[in-house]
């Protein structure tokens, strides 16, 4: 492993810190330098085995190494009881499960045959990640309602995942819309065909 410095914990970085032996994703980053104090990054990261985020103040005294984490493609499968279950890219027979906990905020997005990419720790899957822009079909919007539309108005949905995201008055039953699945937030109307 090596060693990191505090200000390299960019976005993205994957890295564990003094002595815990858990991975942290790092999701924000901030470089922070108040007078007559010593500099500080403040960060929100992930703790890829328990899928928890958190508020932390990286000093430059604190030691930091990158954690060495293969990342493999997955497909996911089905959910069956608080179990998520996927199977290897290009190998259906090599399956494993992930719990809720450690799924987190994308099981909304979960839909059959979704790929993902896998992070594997050790011999450990501790993390799966989805594609950042997915598409879903409404399944669910109320009409949209005349009014005050000069600032743009919007209306909550539901995805064909349970999903209830915020999107424009426009968006209508049956529409393909692209979603971010790291924020939740709409991005754009898919082309009809």
């Amino acid at each position: 492993m090596s060693k990191l410095e505090y200000i390299e914990l960019k976005v993205g970085t994957v890295f564990t810190k003094n002595e815990d032996p858990s991975p942290y994703k790092v999701l924000e980053y901030a470089f922070i330098r108040m007078q007559q104090r010593k500099p500080v990054v403040q960060l929100k990261i992930k703790n890829l085995l328990t899928g928890k985020n958190l508020n932390y103040t990286a000093h430059q005294n604190e030691n930091f190494e990158a954690a060495e984490i293969e990342m493999a493609g997955a497909v996911f499968i089905y959910e069956n009881k608080g179990s998520y279950w996927f199977h290897e890219a290009g190998n259906p027979k090599n399956r494993f499960s992930l719990s809720e906990d450690t799924v987190g905020d994308i099981k909304k997005f979960l839909k059959q045959n979704t790929p993902a990419k896998a992070f594997k720790y050790g011999d450990k899957i501790i993390n799966i990640e989805l594609p950042i822009k997915m598409e879903f079909k409404v399944a669910e919007a109320p009409p949209a309602v005349k009014g005050n539309t000069a600032q743009g108005g919007t209306k909550q949905v539901t995805l064909e995942t349970g999903a209830v995201i915020n999107v424009p008055l426009f968006i209508n039953p049956d529409d393909v819309i692209r979603v971010n699945t790291e924020t939740g937030e709409y991005v754009e109307r898919a082309e009809k065909n």
